[in-house]
């Protein structure tokens, strides 16, 4: 079953990245531009020239951006006005403003910006797709669904829209060597391992499926990842990447370790000292760790220090 899983992810990733290196062959011959790009909601955007100067209008957008060296020069940010830490550092090296916070825009920052590229995110906190014919009255602006997409394939669809395609796919296979580096550096506990987003007594607490971004991570490190029973899904839409369940469900646990999403080592005590889990496999076996504060969505840079948290941790 392990093996499988772990098939399934580095097929997904290679064919992204041979998928992407095709495509800036083709591009590359002949520099075509402008070209069209097919926006999540079916429509077309015309996108006349290499972008210089892109807008990210989502926080969530701009990790795969700079990871593939786009030229950002501006991005929204979090709802408490700071960028992503696992990537803060290279956006102030690329100088990349500020533009507003999630849930706020700011309409004079984009003509002020002067972008010749503005990206949107379909969904999430930080998604302006309500103000869309406002930016394209400023410039081509194109959009995404970076929830429904891993980062590599997220990486994929900006590369062909801004004529990065060979910068999408270096980063992808450098991360997929990063991965196999530090797979054969640990060693991995026996028995399965479960994924929980723990938020306690009379809330959801989301499970990882083995189809999900953390999942498909955790799986290519070799690790054979606990599927949660659909039927605890709360949600009135189905997810490919979590079961959202009560918190009473996750006495059905069996795994033998538990990592648990947006804390480190030091605020799994929670879910460690809470009396109703006390006999789940994971809590006795003293197997229950965080995996990371930024480890909430995966990127280029948050799914690098989760690997480092994994090595440090499991390393032999």
């Amino acid at each position: 079953m392990r093996i499988a899983t772990t098939s399934r992810f580095a097929m997904r990733i290679a064919t992204a990245a041979i998928a992407s290196l095709l495509f800036w062959s083709q591009a590359s011959a002949t520099e075509t531009w402008p070209r069209s790009f097919t926006n999540i909601d079916g429509s077309q955007t015309e996108i006349p020239a290499k972008p210089k100067r892109i807008l990210s209008t989502s926080v969530t957008l701009t990790g795969t951006l700079l990871a593939i060296k786009a030229p950002v020069v501006a991005s929204g940010s979090a709802a408490n006005g700071q960028f992503f830490a696992q990537w803060e550092k290279v956006a102030k090296e690329k100088n990349v403003d500020n533009a507003w916070p999630a849930g706020k825009v700011d309409l004079e920052a984009v003509y002020a910006t002067e972008p010749d590229l503005i990206i949107v995110t379909a969904s999430g906190a930080g998604s302006t797709r309500d103000q869309l014919a406002a930016f394209r009255q400023v410039a081509p602006t194109i959009l995404v669904d970076d929830g429904a997409l891993s980062w590599q394939e997220l990486a994929t669809e900006l590369g062909r829209a801004t004529g990065l395609e060979e910068e999408a796919a270096a980063s992808i296979a450098d991360f997929d060597a990063y991965v196999a580096a530090a797979r054969a550096r640990i060693e991995i506990p026996a028995g399965k391992a479960n994924i929980i987003s723990f938020n306690g007594a009379g809330q959801s607490n989301p499970i990882g499926r083995p189809g999900g971004p953390h999942a498909s991570l955790l799986s290519a490190l070799g690790f054979d990842i606990e599927a949660p029973d659909p039927a605890w899904h709360t949600q009135a839409a189905s997810r490919d990447d979590f079961v959202w369940a009560d918190y009473e469900r996750l006495v059905d646990l069996k795994a033998e370790t538990t990592f648990l999403l947006r804390v480190d080592d030091s605020k799994a005590a929670a879910f460690r000292n809470d009396p109703v889990l006390a006999n789940l496999p994971s809590v006795k076996n003293g197997q229950v760790f965080g995996l990371g504060i930024h480890s909430f969505r995966i990127d280029y840079y948050s799914g690098k220090e989760i690997v480092d948290g994994i090595v440090s941790r499991f390393g032999n």
